[in-house]
């Protein structure tokens, strides 16, 4: 008989032989994936057809599982929608899907394959995790049946869920996730009808899961980290750059420093839609990046983390620049747009300078020296407080110095990869109302700058050392999240909203059905 004092006991003991058999530090991979697409998304192909398509990558995914073990790491994380890409239907993903338990039920799918049916994917990625000793992150599709007593039930009688698995290292399943914040168009998936706060204990850390476009909300991000004191994140996505604030390592770099975990983040390769951009994000510095628009090949990345959680110490953001008077200046402030929202800018007209812009309860600082001006390259400081309402809607607070397109101030929030303008130091900071701000900078050629900046504890974003490339931008990105909701948009901007979204789908964040 199994008594309370019994579990207790275990629990106990279980705890204590993790923290005996720990490791301080542990290896991770993350694999950006050349994703092998189907012929068709448009009609329904068979159970055969499919399944040959998803071994073809993982066929892949085995040479990139395999070498990372061979090269000593404990986890790899692949990509979402890697196993068989994107652009479906409610009825043209069901051959993809297969039945996921939840993890509780104990199981290796590698020494018991068709305890829940045929599973041949599952087994796969578990005969590879228990082969190569390595715990397997994989994003892969779930189908739960339901009928007429569930009154949300489908008509066509199943959930589908977007789903992420792990795998440990003796191939038992021991996480998974139904992504929660679907992007626009992933009409072949359902919403869970609660976030899931998914976790997994390993001997080198407490690891936390979500995918893509799930990092810009609050449930289950940050949920994750602030009480379930997550150390590291895995985070499948299939993510397309949006510059100047939204490119892959720009944002998931800077998402591991606002909230002080390690992000272990697998994209997909496909640069046809702007989708690269993979890495090892450290909560000081990015260990390992990939960015390459040029070449059609995948990335496998490997790199030492440490495993405990990293305490930066409470950043107040808003407390240098509610201590100091604006800065004055005789520039006229102009309007222009970035992702869809007008942000209020101020042009840099000189080498050096001390510029101060405000929007609403937002008011951006900003220090810099040039090392020269290019004649032909135009610097705006810029600021931007309200509700997001394009591809979701999201409050954000953004503090931004960036780099225009052209010498034309409507061009100032354009996508720009490319700079001459080198900068000796920079200094910025904000008025924000929110504690979760993530510091970015993005240098020409979208390459991050580990070690080159540091936030002090008063909320300054600044340059250590002269930035190694010349800069795209240096931004403070906030987010409201208890303002996502509960500011109603206006009938005007809803109206707007449906041209809006025809635009967009050439600007998107994360993978949908293309």
């Amino acid at each position: 008989m199994i008594t309370p004092q019994l579990l207790a006991y275990v629990a106990i003991s279980v705890s204590c032989i993790l923290k005996v058999s720990s490791l301080d530090t542990f290896i991770a991979a993350v694999y950006e994936h050349a994703v092998i697409l189907p012929n068709t998304t448009l009609i329904p192909v068979s159970r055969e057809e499919a399944l040959a398509l998803m071994n073809r990558n993982l066929d892949l995914l085995e040479g990139a599982i395999t070498s990372a073990a061979k090269q000593g790491a404990h986890i790899i994380v692949t990509p979402e929608d890697g196993i068989y890409g994107w652009n479906f239907n409610r009825e043209t993903i069901y051959p993809y899907l297969e039945d996921i338990p939840d993890p509780r039920v104990n199981w290796i799918p590698c020494n018991y394959p068709n305890r829940f049916g045929h599973t041949p994917v599952q087994e796969r990625l578990s005969c590879l995790a228990k082969h190569n000793s390595i715990y397997v992150v994989a994003n892969i599709g779930d189908k739960k049946p339901c009928n007429a007593s569930d009154p949300q039930c489908p008509p066509d009688g199943r959930y589908q869920y977007n789903t992420d698995v792990v795998f440990d290292s003796q191939g038992k399943l021991v996480a998974r996730y139904h992504k929660y914040n679907l992007f626009m168009g992933e009409n072949q998936f359902n919403v869970p009808k609660k976030p899931e706060v998914v976790t997994f204990d390993t001997i080198f850390g407490r690891f936390g899961i979500f995918t893509c476009f799930d990092i810009l909300f609050h449930d289950p991000a940050v949920t994750l980290v602030k009480d379930f004191h997550v150390d590291t994140i895995v985070f499948p996505t299939a993510w397309m750059n949006v510059l100047p604030h939204l490119s892959a390592i720009e944002f998931h770099s800077a998402w591991a420093v606002g909230m002080g975990v390690n992000f272990l983040a697998a994209n997909i390769h496909h640069p046809h839609k702007r989708m690269t951009g993979s890495g090892i994000y450290a909560p000081d510095s990015p260990r390992a990046f990939h960015y390459d628009m040029k070449t059609k090949e995948g990335k496998l990345l490997i790199s030492r983390l440490n495993s405990s959680s990293y305490d930066p110490g409470v950043v107040n953001w808003a407390s240098y620049a509610s201590s100091i008077k604006a800065f004055s200046t005789e520039n006229q402030e102009f309007k222009s747009t970035v992702f869809f929202d007008e942000f209020t800018f101020l042009e840099l007209t000189r080498v050096t300078g001390n510029y101060t812009v405000c929007q609403k309860e937002l008011c951006c600082h900003l220090s810099y020296k040039m090392s020269e001006k290019k004649p032909d390259e135009v610097y705006a400081l810029g600021a931007f407080d309200g509700l997001h309402i394009v591809e979701g809607s999201y409050y954000l607070q953004i503090c931004t110095l960036l780099k225009c397109k052209t010498p034309d101030l409507r061009t100032c929030g354009d996508a720009v990869e490319s700079a001459s303008t080198r900068f000796e130091m920079f200094s910025l900071s904000g008025t924000f109302g929110t504690q979760y701000v993530f510091p970015e900078v993005l240098l020409s050629d979208s390459q991050v700058a580990p070690g080159e900046f540091q936030v002090l504890s008063d909320g300054r974003l600044f340059s250590v050392k002269p930035p190694s490339g010349p800069v795209l931008t240096v931004t403070l990105f906030g987010r409201l999240y208890e303002k996502d909701w509960i500011l109603k948009a206006s009938s005007d901007l809803r109206a707007q909203a449906p041209g809006v979204m025809l635009v967009v789908i050439a600007l998107t964040v994360c993978s949908f059905s293309w």
